[in-house]
């Protein structure tokens, strides 16, 4: 049996459980906890907030002029290589004209539909990535005009049946990212692309090298697929994966990551309606940015740690910090100036944080709680019932679930102390504590009480007055303990 509730009440995109499961062969499974979590809140319910942080972090990594910047916020159109060439070779006229035949899912703009067909293809791929020259070796031109109509109308395809060839999904799978209205890169992204292929090391004397900066250009290319629109993400991740798997199968289908990208560049990041002369000298820069993304894939989808450390304090009521220069500073060693500000804050975002986890928590225990008393009578039920009486304090829900009596304490029965519950009122429980340790203040009797409420408080007190009452709590002791022996004497 499991018994589910909610631990996280956010949006239903990402909700996480708690899950508690008698089976032990589940109980070995990992717990996933998404990283990006505060990543895709902030994306989902602010986008503005969102898009802001991380355009400012990309800026931060590669010099946008103006009209770059504007183009890839949006606020302008594109200004695209071979936009204003009169010339119309054959090739621009003919895939111009492959795009106004629009289809349900070729040729249409990308949604979660089109990706949702397309994503057979890829399935089927995945299982057959030895085919050597695979995505080179065109497949068979009607049997793709048939799997083409197939997808189109939504009908059910078994690829698995043997009618199709490797080679024919996957020239078909190039045949539908070729035939989108942009390249699912989109165009606004077309000039920060050429500007990371051009991320290089500096050397000591902070001159620019010929060495690629891999870890600047990856951080680039993790903040701008951030910004992709959603179904061009998710596509995004499902291609690159599969070419990445296709590269690691090289010495069996001989695809290698550079020719892969070869094949895709034109269809994924070229503009749409240009031609390899148009791009003349960066048509060598985009082929290797295809190649890098292929190789280093696994990497690309995650967001920079401080990203994510911006959007868990923005959702934690602290300020949100817009760059990463922000982080790294706050967390300087160096800085003094800045410790009590950042002790500050820190305790009050771990209070909070410990006050949303008790809630949390105590919830969780009270269910878990109430599920554990309705269980029928067995062993296991009463073993459980005795792991919370272990702790009453911290697992007891409420008053509405019954709960184990308290033990109760033990009262000494020897002369002593029947003279010290007569004298000071209250049982004392001795404990043998070390001499550094502060004593425990003294319990007085009734009368004491009357005593220090006519006298005052005790701080206020003289040392005569403290005297004259520690004098009369002796003469108390001795008055009665001489009652009992006589009674203890006459009785005998």
């Amino acid at each position: 049996t499991a018994f589910f509730f909610p631990s996280f009440p956010f949006f239903s995109d990402a909700i996480c459980n708690f899950v508690i499961c008698n089976d032990s062969s589940l109980r070995s499974q990992p717990i996933i906890f998404n990283p990006d979590f505060f990543v895709e809140k902030l994306r989902h319910e602010k986008p503005e907030v969102f898009t802001e942080l991380v355009v400012s972090n990309i800026t931060r990594l590669i010099d946008l002029p103006g009209a770059e910047l504007a183009q890839l916020m949006g606020e302008e159109d594109p200004k695209l290589p071979g936009a204003n060439s009169t010339a119309s070779g054959f090739f621009r006229s003919l895939m111009s004209l492959k795009r106004k035949e629009k289809g349900v899912v070729f040729g249409s703009p990308l949604t979660e539909e089109g990706i949702a067909q397309v994503s057979q293809l890829i399935e089927y791929l995945h299982k057959n990535l030895r085919a050597e020259g695979l995505f080179r070796v065109p497949g068979n031109s009607i049997r793709q005009q048939i799997l083409k109509d197939a997808l189109n109308s939504g009908t059910d395809i078994d690829l698995d049946s043997g009618e199709f060839h490797s080679n024919d999904v996957a020239t078909l799978l190039k045949m539908f990212l070729g035939e989108l209205p942009e390249p699912l890169l989109t165009h606004k992204h077309f000039h920060a692309h050429l500007k990371i292929a051009d991320l290089t090391l500096f050397d000591e004397k902070g001159n620019k090298t010929s060495t690629p900066d891999k870890e600047r250009q990856i951080e680039a290319l993790q903040l701008l697929f951030l910004i992709l629109p959603a179904p061009n993400r998710s596509l995004l991740k499902l291609l690159l994966d599969l070419l990445y798997q296709t590269a690691k199968k090289q010495d069996k289908n001989k695809m290698s990551a550079h020719n892969l990208a070869l094949m895709f560049a034109p269809h994924i990041l070229w503009p749409r309606n240009v031609t390899a002369n148009d791009l003349q000298e960066n048509i060598t820069k985009l082929n290797n940015g295809v190649t890098f993304m292929i190789k280093h894939s696994q990497k690309l989808f995650k967001a920079p740690v401080y990203i994510r450390e911006c959007a868990r304090l923005h959702y934690l009521g602290s300020r949100a910090h817009t760059s990463k220069d922000d982080l790294d500073l706050l967390t300087s060693s160096g800085s003094k100036e800045l410790q009590p500000l950042k002790s500050q804050k820190r305790s009050r975002l771990d209070s909070c944080h410990q006050e949303e986890t008790q809630q949390r928590t105590e919830e969780a225990l009270k269910e878990l709680f109430r599920h554990v008393h309705n269980m029928p009578d067995s062993a296991k039920k009463k073993k459980l019932i005795r792991q919370f009486n272990k702790h009453p304090t911290a697992l007891t829900p409420g008053s509405d679930v019954p709960t184990s009596p308290a033990p109760r304490r033990t009262r000494s029965r020897s002369f002593s102390g029947l003279i010290k519950r007569k004298v000071l009122g209250t049982p004392v429980i001795l404990e043998r504590k070390s001499r550094d340790t502060t004593p425990e203040p003294v319990r007085v009797s009734k009368e004491n009480v009357q005593l220090l409420q006519k006298c005052g408080s005790p701080a206020h007190m003289s040392q005569a007055k403290l005297k004259s009452l520690e004098g009369q709590k002796e003469e108390s002791c001795r008055r009665m303990r001489a009652r009992l022996l006589s009674k203890d004497s006459s009785s005998l």
